[in-house]
């Protein structure tokens, strides 16, 4: 008998989603109960140190490893070449030439590529005893220029990082949408602006990154339990430089501290310290101290935009976009170029540009290799575009506000299809905006703007930050980049399980972070079963045996909502369907008459006929003599399902596709007051509007929302990563990085609306990268506040020095823009 749904009317009684229910994972951690990395371990295991260079590009002439093999507890050490010979091929790259001959190790090789690159590995019975013994590795270098210019980076008169590839470019395109040429020639207006930079910064996450590694020798099994948000992206990077086979890896993680696309990146130190423990015999330990994070952890990308050209109607439409785009991939590729094609999954931002044209170069510098951060390299694209729209605004006398408004996607566009094919799911974005500007009391504040007027040595200053946060990626659109990978779509896996005693256990593949995934994915499953979440158990963290997995399981991308959840949904679903089917068979009554509710399958309207939980497990597990043999091939209680998001193959030619699922969105308005005598910035008021579809647990995504905000504001103010002109960094611990704490953060006013999805199983979308809308939303109040006829805010880390020196530049100076009118349209005051 085929079950084919679940009876409408139980539908209607499900109603956990959609509600504020508390966090199932804070009884543990607000208790000091969790359980991370550095808990853990195992016996006999030894402490690993790395040994990092000094310099930012290097040769490495010799190492000499004697004074610290012969300190007392050292047990092993291992050397970038020595690793090098273990290993059959370098990392895969997703590059194609010349960025694919541009090769990386478990450990330097040859030559190193930025402060911190690692040389040596070092494996002791403490971590004292390591770093000692660490610092007593002489390793003999020959310094070389150092490449810290990105878009310097890309003449092939520059020192090169990999002279095997001939250049320190990795990859570049053209991605030409529209007609842009038209559109210049036929606008009322071109803006054109000179020069935006994106900067480095990281996110910092509470715990660095760590390891306890275990090479099995006598199996073959690699153990690693770690912090990696991606896992199974790292055995397959891993594996074949190795020579280990996936099913010889068994990756596990519990509570994470934090990533935000940070810890993707750590997996070269995995596969180090898996030829350390295999070398040694022994387990190895390794925890990442702060300073190592800031040099070599990773950091988010930074970009330079060049030669921005911008076609403007008279009445504000805003045709397209021209622009040249450097990234800087830092010395490694740990993820890249993959950003050079994710930005495109937002080619116009939250607008209706229809002409679009960037040429994107990315490069090698002797920087710390980039990773993905928190709106992993779309939010360097969209605000490009937002600092567009200011500029366009204020050189043409235009409205901010009313210059969104008309160049927005409308509510009626929905679905609506980007110039590269990619489809906007939904949203209302006006909508967003007019509640924005109604929390952060926006009328009120530009009264007082004009009340204090000039002079006053305060100004006031009013931004507005619209973003989009793109979930659940199409792999696919990596063959943009190389058309030989063998990659595309997505999915997401998860088992629910009937327990022996009726109790529901929930697997899931994902890693996360503190995004509650152990509640929604129970209130989900609650909604399904029947049950009340307190019912439903979701193993915590990430556990390869458990077999919930897909080849790029893990938590990024703004995905758990849609990918996960959907996974989850769908195991519910399969199994609610074996407990009915099971319960027709021990009630004798048919598939319409089952309902299921409160851990008990019941005839519908007679309430003697009932069985729970409990006892269906017993029929399946422990009491099944006599059940048909066609029931006992059908019911198991163990149901796996993967979700898979409806994708095709982007067109790599055209670099066309849907290259994402789900678009949630963040409208963000903030008031600042900038003093003119030193440049300082106050946020004297700041609101967050939202749209992630439907919310499964509104307090979790107002969470989120903090959290991004907090990042944002951080990055616009306070968090940078800069290098000297030798390669140094200049923040390499918290002493000199300003991590924003709540003291930095002003009270946040958030508001939310709800636009479903119409392609996703729930209606939601990711959310929590919304960490763009800050930056823009900050830049926007500064370049308010520095007035018309003032130069453009270009950079998107503005602190008091870079403030004071926009409202004191010289009127002589450049500006960075400039205004072209065709014969006949209004003029332009450009001063």
């Amino acid at each position: 008998m085929t079950i084919t749904s679940s009876p409408a009317t139980d539908r209607a009684t499900r109603a956990w989603s959609g509600r504020s229910i508390p966090r199932k994972e804070d009884a543990r951690l607000v208790k000091g109960q969790g359980s991370f990395v550095d808990d853990g371990g195992l016996q006999g295991q030894g402490y690993a140190w790395f040994v990092r260079s000094p310099h930012a590009h290097a040769r490495i002439l010799s190492i000499d490893c004697a004074p610290a093999l012969a300190m007392e507890g050292v047990y092993a050490l291992l050397t970038g070449e020595e690793a090098r010979r273990q290993c059959e091929t370098p990392f895969f790259a997703i590059a194609p030439p010349p960025g694919s001959l541009m090769g990386e190790w478990p450990l330097a090789v040859g030559k190193v590529r930025y402060q911190g690159d690692a040389v040596a590995v070092v494996l002791a019975d403490s971590r004292e005893t390591a770093r000692d013994a660490a610092e007593r590795v002489v390793v003999e270098y020959e310094p070389l220029p150092a490449v810290v210019d990105t878009v310097a980076a890309a003449d092939p008169a520059t020192p090169l990082l990999y002279e095997e590839a001939g250049t320190n470019v990795v990859w570049q395109g053209v991605f030409d949408y529209g007609d842009v040429d038209w559109a210049l020639e036929n606008a009322d207006h071109v803006v054109k602006i000179e020069r935006l930079h994106f900067h480095r910064f990281t996110s910092a996450p509470l715990e660095c990154n760590g390891a306890v590694v275990d090479y099995d020798l006598g199996t073959g099994v690699v153990n690693v339990m770690s912090n990696y948000q991606m896992p199974m992206f790292a055995a397959m990077v891993i594996g074949p430089t190795i020579g280990v086979p996936i099913n010889k890896f068994n990756f596990v993680s519990k509570d994470i501290g934090g990533a935000f696309g940070i810890k993707i990146g750590f997996f070269a130190q995995i596969a180090a310290l898996a030829l350390l423990s295999k070398k040694a015999g022994r387990a190895v330990k390794w925890t990442e101290y702060r300073t190592e994070h800031m040099l070599t952890a990773g950091h988010g990308n930074e970009r330079t935009f060049l030669d921005i050209e911008v076609p403007v109607m008279s009445d504000g439409t805003i045709l397209g976009v021209k622009v040249r785009a450097f990234d800087d991939a830092g010395g490694y590729l740990h993820y890249e170029p993959l950003g050079a094609v994710i930005w495109s999954q937002v080619v116009p931002g939250c607008y209706k540009l229809k002409h679009v044209r960037v040429d994107y170069t990315e490069v090698v510098t002797n920087k710390c290799p980039t990773v993905p951060n928190r709106g992993y390299s779309r939010m360097q694209h969209l605000w490009m575009i937002e600092r567009i729209i200011d500029v366009v605004a204020k050189e043409l006398r235009l409205d901010p506000v009313e210059v969104r408004k008309t160049n927005y996607v409308q509510p009626e566009d929905y679905p609506y299809r980007t110039p590269n094919d990619c489809v906007y799911d939904s949203g209302d974005l006006p909508r967003s905006l007019d509640i924005a500007l109604e929390l952060a009391h926006a009328e009120k504040w530009r009264a007082r703007q004009r009340e204090l007027g000039t002079g006053s040595g305060r100004r006031i200053g009013i931004g507005i930050g619209s973003t989009l946060d793109s979930g659940t990626n199409n792999f696919g659109q990596s063959r943009i980049i190389n058309p030989a990978l063998p990659f595309s779509g997505n999915g997401e896996a998860a088992i629910v399980k009937l327990d022996l005693f009726g109790e529901v256990n929930v697997n899931i593949g994902t890693t996360p972070q503190g995004q509650g995934h152990e509640t929604t994915a129970a209130q989900v499953t609650a909604d399904i079963l029947g049950v009340s979440p307190d019912m439903v158990t979701v193993s915590t963290g990430f556990n390869q045996a458990n077999n919930s997995y897909v080849g790029f399981s893990g938590t990024y991308a703004s995905q758990f909502a849609v990918s996960g959840l959907g996974a989850v949904m769908g195991a519910a679903e399969k199994l609610r369907r074996q407990i009915v089917k099971l319960a027709m068979y021990a009630l004798q009554a048919p598939e319409e008459d089952i309902e299921v509710s409160d851990g008990f399958a019941r005839v519908r309207g007679d309430e003697s006929r009932a069985i729970p939980f409990i006892g269906l497990a017993n029929m399946v597990y422990a009491n099944n003599a006599g059940l048909p043999a066609e029931l006992l091939s059908e019911v198991d209680l163990n149901a796996r399902h993967v979700y898979v998001p409806p994708f095709q193959v982007p067109d790599p030619v055209t670099k066309t596709g849907n290259l994402t699922l789900t678009y949630a969105s963040q409208v963000h308005v903030c008031v600042v007051e900038v003093d003119e005598d030193t440049g300082e910035v106050s946020l004297l008021e700041y609101a967050a509007v939202d749209d992630c579809g439907k919310r499964i647990n509104p307090m979790i995504v107002e969470g989120q929302v903090h959290g991004a905000t907090g990042l944002g504001i951080a990055a616009a103010l306070y968090e940078s990563l800069d290098y000297d002109e030798s390669g140094q960094l200049q923040q390499p611990s918290f002493y000199e990085y300003h991590a924003a704490t709540a003291l930095d953060i002003p009270h946040l006013d958030c508001g939310s609306i709800e636009s479903p999805s119409p392609f996703t199983p729930n209606g939601a979308k990711g959310m929590g990268e919304g960490g763009g809308a800050p930056l823009h939303a900050v830049c926007s109040a500064i370049q308010d506040a520095v007035g018309a006829g003032g130069p453009v805010v270009a950079d998107s880390h503005n602190h008091w020095a870079r403030v004071y020196e926009l409202l004191h530049r010289d009127p002589a100076a450049s500006r960075g823009v400039e205004v072209s009118s065709r014969k006949g349209s209004p003029s332009v005051a450009t001063n």
